[in-house]
């Protein structure tokens, strides 16, 4: 039997869904970010602060009333979204008390921003996409240390006497190597070598041939293939949707026409 209750989280749930109801807590996101970034000015904060923690509060408030109305809509079914879990430690964080031992926490308001993500499908999609390549990921993080540590070891034997600042020892090897790995300021590194260690080129472009242009485009390569399959697995979904309407309208149909033969009879 439906409840008047029933009712009324049904029409919830409808309203929550709809375009409206998501671009308005869209907006308030953004004025909250807006607010978060204006605070970051002491003098902004001297002459408007008072506004400005009036707003937040207001949004912050609203943004409560929306965790619970989502709440009464879904019942227990909210927290089976993790988007809608993602939402409550959002807001949670806020409703930290503002002592110094939490300050740190209090700083992390700035997550709120990150709302956006839950409010627009498009988002949630890369997401999710991210999620399911970390498998992936790790697996060519290990492959990553390992070769960079290895070039490490190299390094420290060929280079760390001469430049013990970069390669002195493992660990500032691997750091020096993770830098050029990036791209960032690996010249200057390798002629200073070079004046030195005339053919040290030779070690250093292998490096960044196999790190650079190889290990790191299989992070690109296992993250779009990670959003392709989340891409058709929601294909398939809707595919699967479309053939149980499909089934149920000729069953309908075939009825219709048993109904329509009988009257005929």
């Amino acid at each position: 039997m439906i409840t008047s209750m029933d009712k009324f989280s049904a029409h919830l749930r409808v309203i929550i869904a709809g375009k409206v109801w998501n671009y308005s807590i869209a907006v308030l996101i953004l004025i909250n970010t807006i607010v978060l970034g204006m605070e970051t000015y002491p003098n902004v904060m001297k002459a408007y602060g008072d506004l400005l923690t009036s707003v937040d509060q207001t949004i912050l408030y609203i943004f409560i009333i929306e965790l619970i109305l989502r709440f009464i809509a879904y019942r227990l079914d909210f927290f089976k979204s993790p988007w809608s879990i993602f939402d409550l430690c959002v807001v949670g964080i806020a409703l930290v008390p503002s002592q110094d031992a939490f300050s740190a926490l209090r700083a992390a308001r700035a997550f709120r921003t990150l709302r956006l993500i839950s409010v627009f499908p498009k988002l949630r999609k890369v997401i999710e996409g991210l999620v399911m390549a970390i498998p992936g990921i790790f697996a060519i993080a290990g492959v990553m240390i390992i070769i960079i540590c290895v070039f490490g070891l190299i390094a420290s034997k060929l280079y760390g006497p001469s430049y013990p600042e970069w390669f002195g020892n493992l660990h500032l090897s691997v750091f020096s190597l993770f830098q050029i790995m990036t791209l960032e300021g690996w010249p200057d590194i390798v002629r200073t070598v070079m004046q030195e260690k005339p053919f040290a080129w030779v070690f250093f472009v292998t490096y960044i041939l196999i790190a650079t242009f190889s290990v790191l485009n299989l992070f690109i390569a296992v993250v779009v293939d990670a959003m392709q399959r989340n891409h058709h697995e929601d294909t398939d979904d809707n595919q699967e949707n479309i053939d149980v309407i499909n089934k149920k309208l000729d069953f309908i149909m075939e009825k219709i026409k048993g109904c329509v033969a009988q009257i005929n009879f």
